[in-house]
């Protein structure tokens, strides 16, 4: 699952041209999300978000063996058009360049958790333009603790939800991997997975 994948999936969204629309969307210009493939999670007055429902699973090693501490989930946000603008005047305030930015419509967050260390961290966000193209990428995000987010917050919301369906399709995700299980975790039980451990933030 890594960000090259995520693109093309993204790519595909956009051919498919299925409209998919929660009851709290409300923008003017709602963009074009399968619901087969995205789940919604949340909806604020800026964007809305969701998670990759078909790629969301754990990470697997170079050796091939599946690493059952580290989630990881892509995720696609969509703005409205104040958040647009907002995204457009910040990066004018740093001296960053905004060409293809008119057509900017949200962005993709690629998303890891820690579980045992009880961390989330955005390793990769890209900034989609009208087609799912690419328009910029950072890489600067950290590890947060999933402890320290604030219970109001939409963060706390939206990682809260991740977590709860991951712990739901815990099996599911785990025989859709590319890996195995190490033979130490083929003797685990599900409850004594990291992901079941882990206390929902």
């Amino acid at each position: 699952m890594k960000m090259s994948t995520i693109k093309k999936i993204f790519a595909g969204l956009f051919a498919a041209g299925v409209l998919f629309m929660s009851p709290q969307m409300t923008f003017a210009e709602r963009q074009e999300v399968p619901e087969d493939i995205y789940k919604w999670v949340d909806s604020t007055n800026r964007g809305n978000y969701f998670f990759n429902r078909q790629q969301i699973g754990y990470a697997v090693s170079e050796d091939g063996f599946i690493d059952l501490n580290t989630l990881v989930v892509p995720m696609l946000i969509t703005y409205d058009e104040i958040q647009i603008q907002d995204v457009i005047k910040k990066r004018q305030w740093n001296m960053k360049s905004t060409k293809g930015y008119d057509k900017l419509v949200g962005r993709a967050d690629y998303v890891v958790f820690k579980l045992t260390e009880g961390t989330v961290q955005v390793t990769e966000r890209v900034d989609l333009d009208e087609k799912w193209g690419t328009l910029d990428t950072d890489t600067s995000g950290q590890p947060i603790n999933l402890s320290d987010l604030s219970p109001n917050s939409v963060r706390r919301k939206i990682f809260r939800e991740i977590l709860k369906y991951a712990k739901d399709h815990n099996e599911e995700m785990i025989n859709r991997s590319w890996g195995k299980l190490t033979p130490e975790d083929e003797h685990l039980s599900e409850d004594n997975m990291p992901l079941m451990k882990l206390e929902l933030p």
